[in-house]
């Protein structure tokens, strides 16, 4: 009799750590179908997360680098010229508060009770590390490649810091709430190159800035994402067999 209250134990035991263990992510079916398509998909390198992540700020930073200062079909200088003739007064300071403006949109929809893809916790910390790796990216080019600005005020031009700030936000926007809808990703986009056509329009960037500084950005935010592995705060909820005396029972663990 001993031996079959074992066996039944151990069966127990394999159906529960295998079905009925769970964390809040396998709760969610949604979460649930979203982590099973994204297994399917890196099967195939060409399908993985990493390559998907890197193929825009690769574009982009690539136009940079082949439009500084009088190179490409359309180069910087072509750029600036017809922005002088555009906007030959221009000024404003409206960029320097609207690269902030995708994290206030971030609030907002949260106020609204529109779910972000991650807790609050999690979405914290993953807008703490891509502020680092943007701040750390942007700053250390500026340094090495050491470009006078259109306006001659310094030499730290490449790329445009404003504008990697504004895209590594709509990136977090992007990815936060993009399967509820499209558009929240839409329109953080719209205001982080609005703040590349101010940085130029200012006379304070070069097009190459901009377009490095937005390939920056994402890079900065996508890197952020692929390296949040740990789940902080989440609660993990297990049903453990228990045998003691003779008796058979379970005991519920949550962890938090």
């Amino acid at each position: 009799m001993k031996q079959l209250n074992f066996l039944l134990i151990f069966i127990f035991t394999i159906q529960l750590q295998t079905g009925i263990c769970q964390t809040n992510d396998s709760i969610n079916p949604e979460i649930t179908k979203i982590n099973e398509i994204k297994d399917h998909q890196n099967k195939k390198w060409y399908k993985s997360r990493v390559f998907k992540a890197a193929i825009a700020p690769t574009i982009l930073i690539g136009l940079g680098v082949s439009t500084i200062q009088n190179h490409g079909i359309y180069s910087s200088y072509d750029a600036r010229n017809d922005m002088q003739k555009l906007f030959p007064s221009f000024r404003t300071r409206v960029d320097d508060y609207l690269i902030f403006a995708p994290y206030a949109q971030l609030v907002a929809l949260n106020l609204l009770k529109v779910k972000c893809q991650n807790d609050f916790i999690n979405t914290a910390l993953l807008i703490v590390k891509t502020e680092i790796i943007v701040n750390a990216l942007t700053f250390s080019v500026k340094y090495i490649t050491h470009i006078q600005r259109p306006d001659s005020s310094d030499f730290k031009s490449f790329p445009s810091g404003h504008t990697a700030q504004a895209f590594a936000a709509a990136t977090i926007v992007h990815k936060e709430f993009r399967y509820k809808s499209q558009w929240y990703g839409v329109g953080a986009y719209t205001i982080a190159t609005a703040v590349g056509f101010f940085r130029m329009a200012n006379n304070k960037h070069w097009l190459s800035d901009v377009l490095a500084g937005a390939g920056f950005g994402i890079l900065s935010a996508q890197i952020a994402y692929l390296t949040h592995q740990n789940r902080w705060g989440r609660k993990t909820q297990c049903l453990i067999p228990t045998y003691y005396n003779g008796a058979m029972g379970v005991s519920y663990q949550l962890t938090f």
